[in-house]
């Protein structure tokens, strides 16, 4: 038996997973309220301690962290055009597991500068220009950049011959130089800056975020939590030589104050009548609505959906849906206690989970030409997946999260959207995703064998 614990620092909860990488076998899991105020080690220990009632005491060979304590991994990207490089820096970005809390583009203004003050990001990405392209926009905004106050650390990763240039400029700031994020016209580029990112994660955002008194605790904290998701979903949709994953697949994440959605699909048209506008998108992508979450971002799903849609899914007045929403954004802690309580709740979770994918998901649309009918795609064609892997806690304790989910596909309401046809539902009944990322970096097959066998598949374990 070779134990190992994994952690995972969460905004709300420290969550505990305890596995057995020889058998490989799921020990036991277990979560407390992080302590970041304090020491962050309470709340491990907690944790810990509700672990080892399940588990009894062991002897861990090793332990990994991940974490999205105190607000996670806050980033500002700064592009030239908003359909090509700012789109790509901010796909850089989530890809990394931040939080992005502000995207401009073209030239930096003055205006611009006082909303990147006030977000008080952890770090700022820095994109412009294929290379060999356009200079003027990225150099101006370094030199903008450099007034901004805060102590954040400024990665450049856009046209190659400016780069020198901007670290000139940003003299007074931390800044590193990696590799262009589209260095031609439409071609992505965006691992080396994911890389770069999660670089300072470790180095720098992991002591600014409190978080070094774990590090005595733990053998390493190695990625923020939503990136140990992606490698996760990655690695369960792919699979290993001898050992093969579930194919490809869509994940939703559904929490209090956002949603998280993941997809691991190659997306592109599969017809030849079809053509793709924009820049493409990542094989393995992740967004965040960050206005759509069961608690501290309830009115965003209200406002999205719509109140009378809610209320007709909760079989519920609408009044009374109001009412009950205005409780729940008032005391975000609180869990339904009633029949009422829960057919909004299940309301709520489903019209969060149609939100959140509907705009992950790409469109495609008519279009006529001299040569006749042709359908222009943007986005990611999803249309053909197969599998929507459930998680948060939202959806996990829900009493029929498959159903909720389901609201993840295609609707004639919605004709254009390019969402799941059909698909299974796999449900992360033990909150084990995130944990099985973490083990990936170092026991993958353990990890790969014991998410197909934890998840189950449309409320029936496989």
């Amino acid at each position: 038996m070779r134990p190992i614990l994994l952690i995972d620092f969460g905004s709300t909860y420290t969550k505990v997973t305890a596995v057995d990488v020889d058998a490989p076998a799921l020990l036991g899991t277990a979560s407390s309220y992080t302590t970041v105020q304090t020491d962050v080690g309470e709340g491990l220990a907690r944790a810990v301690a509700q672990l080892e009632e399940q588990t009894g005491k062991l002897d861990y060979a090793e332990r990994y962290a991940c974490s999205s304590a105190a607000g996670g991994l806050r980033m500002v990207t700064c592009g030239l055009v908003p359909e090509l490089t700012a789109e790509a820096a901010k796909q850089a970005s989530l890809g990394a597991g931040a939080k992005v809390v502000g995207v401009y583009s073209y030239q930096l203004t003055e205006d611009d500068l006082d909303e990147i003050a006030a977000a008080r990001p952890d770090i700022v990405l820095l994109t412009g220009g294929t290379d060999g392209g356009n200079r003027d926009c990225i150099l101006h905004n370094a030199e903008m950049l450099a007034g901004v106050p805060g102590d954040f650390p400024v990665v450049v990763a856009g046209n190659r011959a400016a780069a020198r240039g901007c670290q000139r400029l940003l003299a007074q700031k931390e800044t590193l130089l990696c590799e262009n994020v589209m260095p031609r016209f439409g071609v992505l580029n965006i691992e080396p800056a994911q890389q770069k990112i999660r670089d300072i994660f470790l180095d720098r955002i992991i002591r600014a975020k409190g978080l070094s008194q774990a590090s005595e605790l733990v053998s390493g904290i190695l990625m923020p939590t939503p990136s140990a998701m992606l490698a996760a979903m990655t690695l369960l949709a792919d699979g290993l030589e001898g050992e093969p994953g579930i194919g490809e697949l869509l994940a939703v994440d559904l929490g209090g104050a956002t949603t998280d959605v993941y997809s691991i699909a190659s997306g592109m048209p599969k017809q030849l009548d079809t053509v793709y506008k924009g820049l493409p998108e990542p094989y393995a992508k992740r967004t965040v609505e960050g206005d759509i979450g069961m608690r501290y971002s309830i009115h965003g799903i209200l406002e999205a959906a719509g109140l009378d849609r809610v209320a007709q899914l909760a079989e519920l007045p609408p009044e009374t849906v109001r009412q009950m929403v205005e409780d729940l954004a008032a005391h975000t802690d609180k869990l339904p206690d009633s029949a009422a309580g829960r057919q909004l709740d299940f309301a709520l979770a489903s019209l969060a989970v149609e939100t959140a994918v509907a705009r992950h998901a790409g469109t495609i649309e008519q279009t006529y030409t001299p040569v006749g009918l042709t359908y222009v795609q943007t986005g990611k064609d999803l249309s053909d997946v197969r599998r929507i892997i459930a998680t948060g806690g939202a959806l996990i304790h829900a009493p029929r999260p498959e159903e909720a989910v389901r609201h993840a596909l295609w609707s004639p309401a919605d004709p254009i959207s390019l969402r799941p046809k059909q698909a299974q539902v796999w449900v992360d009944r033990h909150y084990i995703l995130a944990a099985m990322g973490l083990l990936a970096e170092h026991y993958p097959k353990a990890a790969l064998q014991m998410m197909k066998r934890e998840l189950t598949c449309d409320g029936n374990s496989k």
